[in-house]
């Protein structure tokens, strides 16, 4: 069973959205006309200068107001860049004025959900929402120039974390959002095999701390093993069906890793804990290893100092089959609501394009510590220097985009994998361990 680089799944049930079902406050055609506007007077270089992108705007006495939602912690220099980019805008800068205000990604989500119309003309969103955005008409599409600079200056996984059946809705801001593993070199020497490392820890008296008890967590095996399982909705975000192969070889084969780690609970694996990072306090901390985020990454260094370590997540075996471990990626990206006014929608684009540019990413991962997703910004000395982000950006080419799931598949998982915790199948033969991955395939298919 060979690992494969895996691609976002599709939510089938919005196959037939095309901009069109966009929402009711925009026709296809605005924005179909001006992104051909932009397309019209530029050229499609990848590096090309969105400031002159866009043809100029009509001549208007009165400024008008675009307002733009971004997370508390990002206002302040959301706002301050923004204002800079707008003083160079010769074209633009006397007929409209930037407004950013705090609002994080779940709750903007919620707010175009609830009044499309009354929500931000530019706005931050994780990407398990862009089914539900498109399905609210609450997402205009780039196109030329700015279509152009999402998928060349962006690396696949955010490009692939936009598109929804073959078109892309929005802008990646970041490329971040996955776990790795954080491990004390005094104890892991070499983090390359799962085995390894929990031998390692169990060793030093120590342990690899992961959460299997988590539908978030656990893919790492399952979609290690090429499995699937994915949900499709319509277009009122409801779920119309559940697309999963659990209760297959492949399936089985997740299982048994799982479980296997599981014997070793309490010497050199445990499930994690909260506040996990704590446990490399060199004051009795109790961690080797750790699979987590980006989040972690300031406590864990700062624990462990010259002995800090990242990498990519290790490969597992059994039966003398090897698998990379995988997981769900995670990325922000940046949504266009839709507009009557041509001039407006262009404008609106362009401040997405530059919110979403290099300047911007770069900017924010020096202040705020987020992971680019554009392609120069990652080469950075600075980026690739964050043991972090350089670990995550290797194990994110193993990854899986992560889509929309119902809270039943949160609760299903998190029970399958306490029953695995618990010793439940750690003598068990392959009919129970098939008959389990049964019972939650079926689950997982009946969930709304």
């Amino acid at each position: 069973m060979k690992t494969a680089k895996k691609t976002l799944p599709i939510m089938l049930a919005l196959s037939m959205l095309a901009l069109a079902g966009c929402g009711n406050s925009t026709p296809a055609a605005t924005t179909t006309a001006a992104a051909k506007q932009a397309a019209d007077t530029t050229t499609a270089a990848a590096a090309a200068d969105t400031t002159t992108a866009a043809p100029a705007p009509t001549a208007s006495a009165d400024k008008q107001t675009i307002t733009v939602w971004a997370p508390d912690l990002a206002v302040d220099l959301t706002q301050k860049k923004l204002d800079e980019w707008l003083g160079g805008q010769a074209d633009w800068k006397d007929k409209y004025t930037i407004t950013v205000s705090a609002m994080g990604e779940g709750d903007a989500t919620t707010q175009m959900l609830t009044d499309v119309e009354a929500g931000a003309d530019v706005f931050g969103f994780a990407q398990d929402q862009l089914a539900r955005l498109v399905a609210a008409g609450a997402l205009s599409k780039p196109g030329g120039i700015f279509l152009t600079n999402v998928t060349n200056n962006n690396d696949a996984g955010s490009v692939g974390a936009v598109t929804l059946n073959g078109d892309i809705y929005a802008y990646p801001e970041t490329s971040d959002n996955g776990y790795f593993l954080y491990y004390d070199k005094s104890v892991v020497s070499d983090p390359s095999t799962l085995q390894g490392v929990i031998d390692q820890c169990a060793a030093a008296g120590k342990n690899l701390y992961m959460d299997i008890q988590s539908g978030w967590y656990d893919v790492a095996f399952f979609f290690g093993a090429d499995c699937e399982c994915y949900y499709n909705y319509d277009t009122e975000g409801q779920v119309t069906g559940c697309v999963c192969d659990y209760s297959s070889d492949k399936g089985l084969y997740a299982m048994k890793a799982m479980v296997n780690m599981a014997k070793y609970k309490g010497n050199g694996y445990e499930q994690t804990p909260d506040g996990a990072a704590a446990l490399f306090n060199p004051e009795g901390g109790t961690a080797g290893a750790l699979v987590s985020g980006t989040w972690d990454y300031a406590t864990v260094k700062d624990f462990l100092g010259d002995n800090f370590g990242a990498a990519k997540l290790p490969t597992f075996e059994v039966d003398g089959t090897v698998s990379q471990m995988s997981g769900f990626g995670g990325f922000k990206l940046v949504g266009v609501k839709p507009q009557t006014d041509s001039d407006k929608l262009t404008f609106c684009h362009l401040v997405a394009d530059y919110i979403t540019s290099e300047d911007m990413q770069m900017a924010r991962f020096n202040e705020l510590g987020w992971g680019p997703s554009n392609l120069n910004a990652q080469k950075s000395d600075a980026v690739q220097s964050n043991e972090a982000l350089a670990a995550l950006g290797e194990q994110l080419a193993f990854c899986v985009g992560q889509g929309q799931y119902p809270q039943a598949y949160w609760d299903l998982t998190q029970a399958f994998g306490t029953d695995i915790n618990s010793g439940k199948y750690a003598d068990a033969d392959d009919a129970t361990l098939l008959a389990a991955l049964k019972d939650l395939e079926d689950s997982l298919k009946a969930a709304k």
